[in-house]
């Protein structure tokens, strides 16, 4: 079928919407009209509130949401909520947290929360005639020009830290930035760095145009490319870790502590040598951060990004995490640069947001930057726990058994046999349909 383009297309009801698309990619089947509407939801001021989150919505995705229990964090006993839809992920971070409850459980220390933003521009001019001007006319102006959009946040403790001038001519031609470090106290804080970067760009030009130190030439090759906040907050970082004697170590898988130990530790240093490795290990470590970011209504895509140019920060790609095992005591932390809000978006909208953030006591930025490098940190251990002993796939499966039922329409009394069938086994999903199909022949 040859598809037309739809001018209008957001003009459309919510119905209107989904006719179209019905009628002109799924020949027009009810059943597709069916399903976009067995997920509205039934409160009809609720679902509107849903729909104006984002744009052209014509229904809702849900994904489970899952509790972790048992996290001691820094003293305090909290059960994490975490937003994802992957088999296992929650069980791990559980059984994590379980193992180190009794060994004093996980520590964090907050080491910055410095968060940055840039405004790019173009400017045929020599250098140490822009550093002049930037040093004693442009950046008093700057702050200045800036004093009410910053007046509440430096009401709040926080607002500009810096401003500084960057030339980055050497790697490309006549290209400076006004590189600014802010404190967004309790914010994830986007509008605010954004709005104070568009001023940037304002006053750079209405300084550049006044001033007589620069020649119409050069005032007329300004060219603001744009202003913007940076995701990279290699500045605001939190690191989380566990330890204890390693005589402590003690596994139900039946090596010893110290061979524990030792696999464990080589695990670690493979993701730090070997990007391949890296990659799937770092991956784990977002299952844990994502999930409880997502939860709490944060930016998912800004924590990922963030992460994994930290991770490459040195020109390779390495791991997050790291592990010593020297005197007789295994530690394990991460650093995890992260730029959380716990005001603002969809925080006091959102009911499940509302709820996430009240179940964990209402907990300042900070404290929600510890929360989730421990649940990156607890589900990279609960996955290399599992990779350097039993193996992934004994407990990963066993979580995904109940996705292969439900594909194949199992009862609730097939899936009590399955369940007891595997308890000894590993579940592979070549075995679950012969011994489905075993038993329905039967």
């Amino acid at each position: 079928m040859n598809h037309q383009p739809i001018e209008g297309f957001s003009k459309l009801t919510k119905q209107g919407k989904i006719d179209w698309l019905v009628n002109e990619y799924l020949e027009g089947d009810q059943e597709y009209q069916n399903i976009l509407k067995q997920y509205w939801n039934d409160n009809a001021e609720l679902q509107k509130l849903h729909e104006e989150f984002s744009e052209n919505t014509i229904s809702n995705f849900y994904m489970p949401y899952g509790i972790a229990p048992n996290f001691l964090i820094d003293g305090k006993l909290l059960a994490l909520p975490m937003a994802v839809e992957e088999s296992s992920v929650v069980a791990a971070a559980s059984k994590a947290a379980k193992f180190w409850i009794d060994k004093g459980g996980f520590k964090t220390t907050i080491i910055n929360t410095k968060k940055l933003g840039h405004t790019h521009f173009i400017f045929n001019v020599e250098s140490h005639k822009l550093q002049h001007f930037f040093n004693f006319k442009l950046k008093k102006k700057l702050f200045e020009a800036t004093e009410d959009i910053t007046a509440n946040m430096r009401k709040r403790g926080g607002g500009i830290l810096n401003i500084r001038l960057i030339d980055k001519t050497a790697e490309m031609p006549h290209y400076y930035q006004l590189k600014a470090s802010f404190d967004t106290v309790d914010s994830m804080g986007a509008n605010f760095i954004n709005s104070c970067l568009e001023q940037f760009g304002r006053t750079l030009r209405e300084e550049v145009a006044a001033d007589e130190d620069f020649t119409h030439e050069e005032k007329e090759s300004l060219q603001i490319v744009m202003n913007i906040l940076s995701n990279f907050t290699p500045d605001c970082i939190v690191r989380a870790e566990v330890s204890c004697n390693m005589e402590d170590l003690k596994d139900d898988s039946g090596i010893s502590p110290e061979e524990f130990a030792w696999k464990f530790r080589q695990a670690v240093n493979i993701a730090e040598i070997e990007p391949f490795r890296a990659t799937t290990h770092n991956k784990g470590v977002m299952n844990g951060v994502d999930a409880v970011v997502i939860a709490t209504g944060n930016d998912f895509r800004a924590t990922e990004a963030c992460a994994h140019a930290y991770a490459a920060k040195d020109g390779q790609y390495r791991s997050l995490t790291h592990c010593t095992t020297d005197n007789g005591i295994f530690r394990f932390w991460i650093d995890l640069p992260i730029s959380v809000g716990v005001v603002g978006g969809l925080t006091n909208l959102h009911p499940l947001v509302k709820f996430s953030l009240a179940l964990l006591g209402k907990p300042s930025a900070q404290e929600l930057m510890s929360i989730l490098a421990v649940s990156g940190l607890a589900q990279n251990f609960a996955a290399l726990r599992s990779l350097v002993t039993t193996g992934i796939q004994k407990g990963h499966m066993k979580m995904h058994l109940l996705n292969i039922l439900n594909q194949m329409r199992a009862t609730e009394e097939e899936k009590q046999y399955f369940v007891s069938y595997f308890k000894d086994k590993t579940v592979s999903h070549h075995e679950v349909i012969n011994e489905f199909n075993r038993l329905r022949n039967k």
